[in-house]
């Protein structure tokens, strides 16, 4: 396949977890990368070793590492893209943008309480964000028919854990806009679903007050006998991407070895 013909993949969250592992398996499987990423000088390598990978797969890369909810960076982002992509435009929106607040909704006072920055923030990268993206990347005609956007989700979008009130709310949101974004964009041929990971080991889950327990009851509770990884989710997204999979759209699909229906 000619490298104008490839279809580009915009990745928000690239540099590691679901996101780097969908890049590098989107990238064997025909697609160029353009990877957004917030890493500081004590993470950058992993965006570093993620883009290696994409370019031994053959895959053009595109990263930048830039705040995906500043409209002037994603503005910034888009434009350096848009040249790029010549016939065959964007294929995929990939959203897995991991950066919220962990404080609880009502603490023991004001200081260890949530804020309505907080709240605001969170919603904004973990939800609000996949919006703004969508939007542009139809606006500028660069994801037409046969496109798909997937936004990563959680159990906790359903459920109450301490300390993830915030985050659970935007994951609600998320699950939310992609069910609209269905909706609106199923005329121009355009497919939106929510992938629901089960509990995955990484940076962002080591980040959760109890997610110890979290990986013990999994481990325990998975017919699978074992947790879900990142490369569960990016060799289910190789599937949602298919031309076959077009039909596919409006849902929250599970990736999760039938974590979330085992009882204990």
């Amino acid at each position: 396949m000619a490298a104008t013909q490839r279809k580009w993949a915009v990745i928000l969250g690239a540099s590691s977890g679901f996101g780097a592992a969908v890049s590098i398996e989107l990238a064997r499987s025909g697609f160029d990368i353009c990877g957004v990423h917030l890493d500081r000088r004590a993470t950058i390598a992993r965006a570093d070793q993620t883009r290696e990978a994409i370019r031994a797969a053959g895959a053009a890369e595109l990263f930048f590492n830039v705040n995906a909810t500043d409209p002037d960076k994603r503005a910034q982002v888009l434009d350096e893209l848009e040249p790029r992509c010549g016939e065959a435009g964007v294929g995929l929106l990939f959203h897995s943008l991991a950066f919220g607040s962990l404080l609880p909704l009502v603490g023991e006072d004001a200081q260890g309480s949530a804020k309505p920055s907080h709240v605001a923030m969170t919603l904004d990268v973990m939800a609000n964000s996949l919006v703004y993206w969508a939007q542009e990347l139809v606006w500028r005609r660069l994801m037409g028919r046969g496109g798909r956007i997937l936004a990563m989700s959680s159990a906790g979008a359903t459920r109450a854990m301490v300390g993830y009130g915030i985050v659970s709310a935007a994951k609600a949101a998320l699950e939310a806009y992609v069910r609209q974004l269905a909706v609106e964009l199923g005329p121009h041929g355009i497919a939106a679903n929510t992938i629901r990971a089960g509990v995955t080991d990484t940076a962002a889950l080591r980040k959760i007050p109890g997610h110890e327990h979290m990986m013990e009851t999994a481990l325990g509770l998975n017919p699978g006998g074992r947790m879900t990884t990142p490369q569960d989710v990016a060799a289910a997204v190789t599937l949602l991407v298919q031309p076959g999979a077009a039909w596919i759209s409006g849902n929250v699909i599970g990736v999760d070895g039938g974590e979330d229906i085992a009882t204990p």
